[in-house]
């Protein structure tokens, strides 16, 4: 007996077209944010390298559009995409690749330091793993105070071969905290696959038994997938359930720096992923559930317009005043310290 068609609208009733179109945006704008991140770059107007995550738009997408207001962020160096999803303005992002004054941190940062306390975007680090334990202290404050809100920890697929990682899943896992693990896999390290170097397939996923989890491996590339299982995990933690761990499969269009260009990848591998890249995948998803070309065209012309009118902002921009130089550091420039 063969079943009916489902209906466009009884299908949409868990996200909602208002959901999905926000969804839809978001990974435009990570998208041509981080294009044009690339394109600066080529034009000497991005200094010293970047970690770019074209092709992983989904992940960044679905975990930040299941946020609430007041859920926290940690990022690694290749922590652009997140640091947009939680609202920062393409112009602060952009500005601080730039080292201009409208940078996020007026230039002082660069691009593996995107921070902003104001939309729960906790720092990216460029230590691998060492976020981790931090973000675990960040859940302990939420769960000591009784507050709501939400860590979520984003790292690559390499992290989950360092000590810090195994430490702060033993420690989330005993305490019960707030903290949602993201495992974002896109198979390699930084040239060295995942597979020839760890005794799992899933790094992340197959050693969550051992800290009494649930293992978890989803379709990264599908920001539907990804937000429905954020707000599971979500929900989980704000229940006082403790903690999940999330290996979302994706792959980087891009080497794994400015430096690198992923010659270490077989032929075709590019290709075949490329085929499921999150914004082909989610276009035809707004197509399934009557979403028009042109209302999708214009949601791309929108985010292109402003993309450029940050890019001449940040061009315009002077670079940060020498008298902040020695502001917000740890030593003040001078002899003194030393002695």
């Amino acid at each position: 007996m063969s079943k009916q068609p489902v209906s466009s609208a009884a299908m949409n009733d868990d996200i909602g077209e208002d959901k999905r179109l926000e969804l839809f945006r978001l990974q435009v704008v990570l998208r041509e944010a981080e294009q044009r991140a690339f394109d600066l770059f080529l034009q000497n107007l991005v200094k010293g390298t970047s970690h770019l995550s074209l092709g992983q738009e989904a992940v960044a997408a679905g975990f930040a559009g299941a946020m609430k207001k007041g859920d926290l962020s940690f990022c690694t160096y290749r922590g652009h995409a997140h640091t947009l999803a939680r609202g920062v303005p393409v112009e602060q992002v952009l500005g601080e690749l730039m080292q201009r004054d409208n940078g996020l941190m007026r230039g002082k940062g660069g691009s593996m330091h995107l921070t902003s306390v104001e939309h729960g975007v906790m720092g990216s680090y460029a230590i691998i793993g060492a976020h981790l334990p931090i973000a675990c202290g960040a859940a302990w404050r939420a769960q000591y105070k009784g507050q709501d809100d939400v860590t979520v920890c984003f790292f690559g697929d390499g992290t989950t071969n360092i000590g810090a990682f195994h430490e702060a899943l033993n420690f989330a896992a005993i305490w019960k905290l707030p903290v949602v693990f993201v495992c974002e896999n896109n198979l390699y390290m930084e040239y060295t696959a995942i597979k020839d170097v760890t005794a799992v397939e899933h790094p992340a996923a197959d050693r969550a038994s051992a800290y009494g989890l649930e293992r978890i491996v989803i379709d990264g590339n599908d920001a539907d997938i990804v937000y429905r299982t954020a707000m599971t995990a979500y929900a989980k933690a704000r229940a006082g359930k403790g903690p999940s761990l999330i290996e979302c499969m994706t792959y980087r269009h891009s080497g794994h720096s400015r430096a690198d260009p992923a010659k270490y990848r077989p032929e075709g591998e590019l290709e075949k992923w490329k085929e499921r890249d999150p914004l082909k995948i989610y276009k035809e998803r707004l197509k399934q559930f009557g979403i028009g070309d042109d209302q999708i065209a214009k949601i791309e012309g929108d985010v292109k317009r402003m993309v450029d009118e940050a890019t001449e902002a940040c061009k315009a921009s002077p670079p940060p005043p020498m008298e902040i130089l020695t502001t917000d550091v740890y030593a003040d420039g001078g002899f003194a310290w030393r002695n």
